[in-house]
């Protein structure tokens, strides 16, 4: 058919299908950063990561000089409790940490290029591989989050700089990329005067290390030209580290170490070699970026290899010196971090991390197998992640632990929690971060649900294992039932033989028997099902449960009442929402309130149920419906860890359940401490609770 005859249907199908292949091939396309297992993990645990560049490998040496080199670095890197991260491009693919086969790969590829930041684009577009410059490697370590990178030398100002602008990359990467590079100067064959200027006027802060300001020239610690600023151990390196960071300048920081003296008493014969090698390369017209590589080799020629040797030493002496500031930085960071958090906040969250669309219509009722008029909005949610959200907008900032894909969504992802403490998430190569895309009515109730939620099976028992630490000195675990069983039975266990209180959300009708299919259940404390995901929870150990739930507020709380009870003979309290109908708290009666903190003792109780009405929102305010029960749950758990009674609690949670469904967010935004404080509202705006007796 020619396309001038399509219908307007058919162009509309035909539009919406390459949008949907389009966004399909995207969320597939493998990333073209990717970062080796070792490095994700330590970085995910705030551990020392030492990024190290790749063209002393390609285009630095030999081979197998290259290769047993660039061994010895990562060697002496992991010898001082860091993890190296040497970076490289591999077929158009940059690797941040290479295995040791492609260590091999690189130090035996024919052909390879020298790779910039000029080049990258070229070189990954065709799939080639090649040696990072410092330049190209800066630019990798930031993406992947590894402040500190360590190399031989950066390049500088060329001599004569000043009529040919033949300028490094390396330091216009310095003035624009936020990470510190730990050098042994600028070799003696560049304009060291005029790169210390260029320098200074990009905004790069210069600090040698060690007991004098003397900046080295590389091959020699001295170079007559001193640096701005000296730090003299690892300690104060890591300092002035921490401040660039934290300033925001986005520009970075430059460490020269000078070469140790053992190996500097060849500096004379070396400098005397570069002076004729420099002379040869006028004489012979070599220009721009053969010089470095042609004076390098000539070098080496007329020392007879002492400077081959001299370099290799003092690659070795920056990754040690450049591990020891990376591991206090690394302990800076994790002191200040476990400062800034509240010391009654233990809290762990363990779920699902999302990225949702969400299409709202503007009609009261959806059409299918047509086009509905409506609008479409991108948000972040998963229930795990909009309960630590909800958690660290109130000041509570509680670990959270999850997995999401190494691609476009994730960076955005991270970008936009930033406020949130995601050290416990995971980013996977080759898999995708979770999306979901939700349609939803006028009204703000789903009408259509998809999801592709494969990656939370990565959430495995394993990986959560390593933040026994953190599980065990927890006041609060929270579960969300996207994790797989096996997780949940292993926290369950861990709670029952620790006594932690574990809160299961169990997220949808589906995954709400998930404790229930062993006896894991009976080691949580709290679980916040609604009608139908307490049926399930109910069926689930053999018990009877209604085939249609009833439609008055009566019914639904006698309904409620009945399926509580036989859980709570193990669980301590059940937060059942009921949507516009509000929430219904059930639990060990005490002052005539449910008593939210478990008791140490198992002496038997009396049960009771109290129901708050739900706070108004009008149809045309309600945003989405997505975000309500995770902001209620959150505020509720920030309420109970701050020790507030039932009716606070519940009501900072109602109160953040009205800000959630006004809001375009799952959790809103504008949700503070100060938002979700009930005695800011009027005693008689609240709709009064209703108290039950259970038993």
């Amino acid at each position: 058919m020619c396309p001038l005859m399509w219908s307007r249907r058919d162009m509309l199908k035909r539009a919406s299908t390459l949008v949907l292949r389009r966004g399909l091939s995207i969320l597939n396309n493998d990333c073209v950063f990717r970062v080796h297992p070792s490095v994700s993990q330590a970085l995910a645990e705030n551990g020392p990561v030492v990024a190290l560049e790749s063209t002393i490998i390609t285009h630095g040496m030999p081979y197998p000089h290259n290769l047993r080199t660039a061994q010895e670095v990562e060697a002496i890197v992991r010898a001082e409790n860091a993890t190296p991260a040497t970076v490289g491009v591999i077929r158009g693919k940059v690797h941040v940490g290479l295995s040791s086969g492609e260590l091999d790969f690189l130090a035996r590829c024919d052909g390879s290029m020298k790779v910039s930041r000029r080049d990258l684009p070229y070189v990954v577009s065709q799939g080639l591989s090649g040696g990072t410059t410092v330049s190209a490697t800066m630019i990798a370590a930031h993406r992947a989050g590894i402040p500190v990178f360590v190399t031989g030398g950066i390049g500088g100002v060329h001599r004569d700089g000043q009529n040919s602008l033949d300028i490094s990359a390396d330091l216009t990467e310095l003035s624009r990329t936020p990470i510190a590079v730990v050098s042994a100067g600028v070799k003696s064959i560049l304009d060291i005067g005029r790169t210390l200027e260029y320098l200074e006027t990009q905004g790069v802060c210069v600090a040698t290390y060690g007991s004098s300001k003397e900046f080295p020239a590389f091959f020699s610690p001295s170079s007559g030209f001193t640096s701005p600023y000296q730090v003299c151990n690892p300690d104060k390196a890591a300092e002035l580290i921490e401040s660039a960071l934290s300033l925001g300048v986005q520009s970075g920081v430059l460490i020269a170490v000078p070469i140790p003296e053992e190996h500097a008493a060849a500096g004379q014969q070396i400098e005397e070699a570069i002076q004729a090698a420099l002379e040869e390369t006028n004489a012979k017209s070599i220009r721009g970026r053969d010089v470095t590589p042609y004076i390098l080799q000539r070098v080496n020629e007329l020392t007879k290899g002492k400077s081959l040797h001299a370099n290799v030493a003092l690659m070795h002496n920056n990754a040690k010196v450049g591990s020891h500031i990376c591991c206090a930085l690394a302990a800076r960071t994790k002191k200040s971090k476990s400062q800034s958090q509240p010391s009654d906040s233990n809290i762990v969250v363990i779920g699902g991390i999302n990225v949702d669309f969400i299409a709202k219509g503007k009609s009261k009722s959806l059409q299918f197998g047509r086009t509905n008029p409506g609008s479409v909005c991108q948000s972040y949610g998963g229930v795990g992640r909009n309960i630590s959200d909800c958690l660290s907008r109130l000041g509570r900032r509680p670990l959270f632990i999850s997995a999401t894909g190494r691609d476009s969504h994730s960076e955005a992802v991270f970008n936009h929690c930033r406020h949130m403490n995601t050290s416990g998430v995971t980013r996977l190569e080759g898999a995708s971060t979770a999306t979901y895309c939700a349609v939803i009515t006028e009204s703000g109730e789903l009408s259509l649900g998809l999801g592709d939620m494969d990656i939370h099976q990565q959430i495995t028992q394993q990986y959560v294992s390593r933040f026994k630490e953190q599980l065990l000195s927890s006041n609060l675990v929270c579960l969300d039932g996207n994790i797989p069983i096996s997780t949940i039975r292993y926290v369950c266990s861990m709670a029952k033989e620790h006594n932690i209180n574990v809160w299961y959300e169990p997220t949808d009708s589906e995954k709400a028997c998930k404790p229930f299919l062993s006896d894991a259940w009976k080691s949580l404390a709290y679980t916040s099902p609604n009608l139908s995901e307490l049926c399930t929870m109910n069926k689930t150990l053999g018990l009877q449960t209604p085939e249609v739930l009833p439609s008055s507020l009566e019914q639904l709380l006698s309904l409620a009442v009945a399926l509580s009870r036989p859980l709570l003979e193990h669980i301590h309290c059940l937060v059942v929402t009921l949507g516009a109908d509000g929430v219904l708290v059930c639990g060990e009666h005490q002052a005539g309130s449910v008593r939210l903190q478990p008791r140490k003792d198992k002496k038997k109780r009396k049960l009771c149920a109290v129901h708050y009405p739900a706070l108004k929102v009008a149809a045309r305010e309600t945003m989405n419906v997505s975000g309500a029960g995770d902001s209620l749950a959150g505020a509720l758990m920030a309420g109970m860890v701050q020790g507030q009674d039932t009716d606070t609690c519940v009501r900072m949670g109602l109160l953040a359940a009205r800000l959630s469904l006004a809001s375009p967010h799952p959790i809103a935004h504008v949700l503070t401490a100060h938002s979700v404080d009930p005695h800011r509202v009027p005693h008689h705006s609240w709709p009064p609770p209703r108290f039950l007796w259970i038993d």
